[in-house]
């Protein structure tokens, strides 16, 4: 992969010589035009199916960005949106010719439209409520047409403003009735109390989120509108501004170098969330959660810098920094109210929730191992920094150490990764041999292989996953489905994400840049293919043993989204079947039998029907006996889903013993891993896992030729 992105660096500076593009025709004296210019050469150039950016491709963004500025239909006007409609097939014309007058007028006349409305929703909530007038909302925003005046603008802030607030005093009538239950001689608020209560809060949630809108400069609405035009390419093309690229690495290698702290502004205030466990804010035990953080110094600056009412971001940004590095917080705790200075030393901040984690179970005398693998992490900087496949195969030979049996991997809702570690990982479960086949456009096809005969765990293996298992996690799935390596359990297709991305640091085009950061372009350049030769484009990986599941009704795969790319084959790599099994088949049968009787599943599938049934219901009553009783009604059938939580396994999980010696100082990281049996304990998609790596028996071979196989097994 790494060599593909040479090439694919190389072929695009060689086009930019051929043609003569050189660095004097990015120098423009508007950095909007500047950035408009260059994407969109690097779109044409590098993108795996470069589009005609012409009138259709004109109007497709058109629509897209209206719809991003303004989804809910309550700030721009119908004549708004005619004033508009003249660059509607204009923006390809707008985009050659470096011009940016259409998000000009549009950001220009949103701000104009949102300041407006800052006044009518106070107003608005200043009335009470009639809760008995006979009325309705369709929350439907795509079936609307725009307002053609103030008053049908009032009208529809008053119906939204009205259903949020209904919604709320219903709850706080249900909190009152059950208070009073707990205690006869309480007595219940009025509904003129409870009335005001739910207005005032509805206020507050207007009120944060103009805040958030205050905090929103130009160029955060100019990204919006650049990812208008790349995600036309395909879903998957996407423009980081600088601070972007900066969280995508860090969701990407789970690591950061700052306090260990998540943030959050409310008002003005920048309060502290969460303190990462095991972080520098965490191990310093100075602060906690709800604290306050009023000012900020840097250790080589005399003077504290205040970031009350300061942007997240640029808040953020002066917390964080070089590892090594201290940095002073003027705090206001939350308990006692007092103020005090914390200084704390910068370290890097590994994200727990990042990275693989471990657990065994033990059923009939016999240990299986469970590894859930959130992501394919790496470091974009360094790929022999900590990554997902070093640390599975760390975990691997840990469960081998505790005689585990049988292994299950857990993708479930894991979007994807690294193309390398999936490799890797496939590696640890089969002989050398072929992973999956990469292929630019117009250029021939690469196999990335194994080529290490070692076998790190040749026993049973079931891989688990769902609707949302993307990407890397259908190469490792599909790989180990050809390879007839494991048995996948899961939705009748996982997410459907057969392409390949790139991330392009677009500063390296420029010579001279007066402009600062001016990020990245994550760029769709290839695809990717099976083994057997066929995509899993579209198609994702179909399970061996289909299972409902909580998305089975809901459209959520890549074939649910705008401007996917198509799916395709190509011929066959070259492998050899695993034959490590004796009974593959007729493991896979005995679990499609199990299943099909499972009353769980079938509730589960019930449930997911319901949810979906619900979820197209758009209208609502904005009268409160008609809205209450709807919500009864639907509050008695969801009754029947209760026991759903219920479900026992009557298995029981524990951490492996290394973990168990960190949580004698990390009892964080003890009751994240509670949590986590204790929902697999009532997993029943686990537990079918379980039972198929119980049925799944070897052959006399013994295929491993691994260094580890010596292990105690």
């Amino acid at each position: 992969m790494k060599r593909n992105f040479k090439i694919l660096i190389m072929l695009m500076v060689m086009a930019a010589s051929a043609c003569s593009f050189t660095t004097k025709k990015f120098e423009d004296p508007n950095k909007d035009k500047l950035l408009i210019d260059l994407i969109t050469y690097v779109l044409n150039q590098g993108h795996y199916d470069a589009k005609e950016i012409n009138d259709e491709f004109s109007a497709n963004v058109y629509g897209d960005f209206l719809e991003a500025l303004d989804p809910s239909k309550r700030f721009l006007y119908a004549s708004d949106v005619e004033k508009f409609s003249k660059y509607k097939d204009k923006i390809d014309d707008q985009i050659q010719n470096k011009e940016i007058e259409f998000f000009d007028l549009a950001y220009s006349t949103l701000n104009k439209r949102m300041e407006e409305t800052r006044a009518m929703y106070k107003d608005l909530l200043a009335e009470p409520f009639d809760f008995s007038k006979k009325e309705s909302i369709n929350t439907d925003y795509d079936d609307l047409d725009y307002v053609s005046s103030k008053e049908e603008m009032k009208e529809r802030w008053r119906k939204q403003l009205k259903f949020s607030t209904l919604v709320t005093y219903r709850d706080l009538k249900d909190q009152e009735e059950a208070k009073k239950d707990n205690d006869p001689d309480y007595e219940i608020k009025s509904d003129t109390e409870l009335e005001k209560q739910a207005r005032e809060t509805t206020l507050g949630t207007l009120d944060e989120y103009y805040d958030f809108t205050d905090d929103l400069e130009r160029e955060d609405y100019f990204s919006v509108y650049i990812n208008s035009i790349v995600e036309e390419f395909d879903p998957h093309t996407f423009y980081f501004a600088p601070q972007d690229k900066d969280r995508f690495d860090i969701a990407m290698s789970g690591k950061l170098e700052g306090i260990g702290a998540r943030l959050q502004k409310k008002s003005d205030n920048i309060t502290i969330t969460e303190v990462i466990s095991g972080g520098p804010a965490w191990r310093s035990e100075e602060l906690d959660e709800g604290d306050e953080i009023l000012k900020v110094k840097q250790e080589d600056e005399d003077d504290a810098v205040s970031i009350v009412g300061m942007r997240l971001n640029d808040a953020v940004d002066l917390i964080k920094g070089p590892k090594g590095t201290q940095v002073t917080l003027t705090v206001r705790k939350k308990l006692m109210g007092n103020i005090e200075e914390v200084t704390i030393t910068r370290d890097v901040v590994e994200i727990e929730e990042t990275y693989a984690k471990t657990s065994m179970v033990e059923k009939d005398g016999k240990k299986y191992g469970i590894i859930n693998l959130p992501k394919f992490y790496f470091n974009m900087e360094d790929y022999e920094e900590r990554n997902a496949a070093s640390d599975i195969k760390k975990d691997i030979i840990r469960l081998k150490e505790q005689n585990m049996q049988g292994l299950v991997l857990d993708l479930r809702n894991n979007g994807g990764g690294s193309l390398k570690t999936v490799v890797d990982i496939a590696g640890l479960f089969i002989e050398e041999g072929p992973v999956v086949q990469v292929k630019s456009n117009g250029q021939r096809k690469e196999v990335l292989k194994d080529e290490d005969p070692e076998v790190l765990w040749d026993g049973p293996l079931v891989i688990l996953v769902n609707e949302l298992s993307a990407s890397a996690s259908e190469i490792l799935a599909a790989a180990m489905q050809d390879y007839k390596r494991a048995i996948i359990i899961g939705s009748k297709q996982t997410y459907g994400k057969g392409t390949v991305q790139n991330v392009i640091d677009l500063n390296r085009w420029l010579r001279n840049n007066e402009y600062g950061d001016l990020g990245a372009l994550k760029l769709t350049t290839q695809k990717f293919y099976r083994v057997n030769g066929g995509s899993t484009q579209l198609e994702g990986v179909k399970s061996d043993v289909v299972v409902p599941d909580r998305y089975s009704f809901v459209d959520i795969g890549e074939k649910d989204q705008e401007n996917p790319l198509p799916w395709d084959k190509i011929d066959p790599a070259k492998y050899d079947v695993w034959d490590g099994y004796v009974d593959f088949d007729e493991a896979i049968a005995s679990s499609k039998e199990r299943m099909s009787q499972n009353a769980q599943l079938k509730l589960i599938e019930e449930n997911a029907q319901w949810i979906k049934n619900q979820s197209e219901d758009n209208d609502y009553s904005l009268n409160y006996d008609e809205y209450s009783a709807n919500v009864e009604e639907q509050t008695e059938r969801a009754k029947r889903f209760d026991s759903l939580k219920d479900y026992d396994t009557h298995l029981s999980f524990t951490s492996l013993p290394y973990e168990e010696k960190e949580f004698e100082t990390d009892s964080t990281l003890k009751e994240k891993r509670d949590r986590w049996h204790k929902s697999l304990s009532s997993d029943v998609y686990m537990e079918e896992a379980i039972n198929v790596l119980a049925d799944m028996k070897m052959n006399n071979i013994n295929k491993s030729k691994s260094k580890y196989a010596n292990i105690k097994d």
